[in-house]
């Protein structure tokens, strides 16, 4: 029998019969003990929604007067606390500090605004722009012109805007326009012009650009992926190349990101902490299959070889069980 697909699922879930009251005052003594009690921390953070955990903030900070996330950056230490306190942050203002951290410092980490910008929803940019303008008094898109140029400023600025459509109704006669306007834009032209891609792959929804692609590849007997990468280059490429990624299989692209963290010799656990967080509730168990079909190893078994003590607890938490 054919199994009803549900649309994409997390591993984390609203925890049954949740109270706030007792969840503040196990964390508080977890870590205001002689000792801080980790296991603890980690099978209620770990067990409960981003909503959830608001209102164990909530709960917390009107019974200790103190801010849970203050606390657990003064007990905690290392890529542990990262992820405790990634867990109590809200969603929107979690990828406003990514985005703000891909920014700062000496280089841009063009990859991880890559990955924020092609897979979060319209309705999510925008209230990652309003966070970020809440939390940095700057606009996101004035850092995002400062720290970058050219096209590839111009396709992020246009993502950044949550601009893209997000209807699942298709048009077929939009699609073959399209396709020949891509077309026209790379393959059939002496130049490419970038506009027309950035236009067309950041503003049309997900379902609109796969038929998009299809009618692509009838037209140019090429795959579209193949004329990005013949006609453009740079992180502008890459961007482009993300965004297909993302449109033909979003859990796919991230478990990509996540086999980049996990692999060669140091663990990039900037990339790590911030897909297992921020898919936790909405795509994890797909990234999860993904992973385990591309690279024939699970993803449990990833992080477990590649992490350790508490901080591979509660990503193993985070993940589920083992596929």
């Amino acid at each position: 029998m054919a199994s009803i697909w549900v649309g994409p699922q997390g591993t984390i879930k609203d925890y049954p019969g949740f109270s706030p009251s007792v969840d503040a005052e196990a964390i508080r003594k977890a870590i205001k003990g002689i000792g801080t009690d980790e296991k603890t921390l980690i099978n209620i953070l770990a067990e409960r929604s981003n909503a959830q955990r608001q209102l164990i903030a909530k709960e917390y900070q009107a019974s200790y007067e103190q801010e849970l996330k203050d606390d657990l950056k003064g007990d905690l230490s290392g890529h542990f606390e990262h992820v405790m306190v990634a867990l109590v942050t809200p969603p929107a203002v979690f990828d406003a500090k990514q985005l703000k951290k891909s920014m700062k410092g000496t280089g841009t980490d063009e990859d991880a605004l890559i990955e924020i910008l092609t897979t979060r929803t319209s309705r999510q940019m925008k209230e990652i722009a309003q966070a970020y303008y809440t939390v940095y008094k700057k606009s996101l898109g004035d850092d995002i012109s400062s720290e970058t140029s050219g096209d590839f400023r111009k396709a992020l600025l246009t993502l950044a805007d949550g601009r893209r459509d997000e209807s699942l109704k298709v048009d077929e006669h939009l699609a073959k326009k399209d396709a020949q306007i891509l077309y026209n834009a790379g393959e059939n032209k002496w130049g490419t012009d970038e506009d027309k891609f950035t236009e067309i792959l950041c503003l049309r929804s997900f379902p609109q650009l796969k038929l998009t692609f299809d009618e692509y590849r009838n037209i140019s007997q090429k795959d579209i992926e193949d004329s990005i990468k013949g006609e453009l280059s740079g992180h502008f490429e890459d961007l482009l190349l993300a965004i297909v990624h993302c449109t033909r299989n979003t859990p796919a692209f991230l478990a990509g990101r996540l086999h980049q963290a996990l692999k060669g010799a140091g663990t990039d656990e900037f990339t790590l902490n911030r897909i297992m967080v921020s898919r936790s509730e909405i795509d994890l168990l797909d990234i999860r299959r993904e992973f385990q079909k591309h690279y024939g190893y699970s993803l449990h078994s990833a992080i477990k070889s590649d992490t350790s003590g508490d901080y591979e607890a509660v990503l193993l938490k985070i993940c589920g069980e083992d596929d």
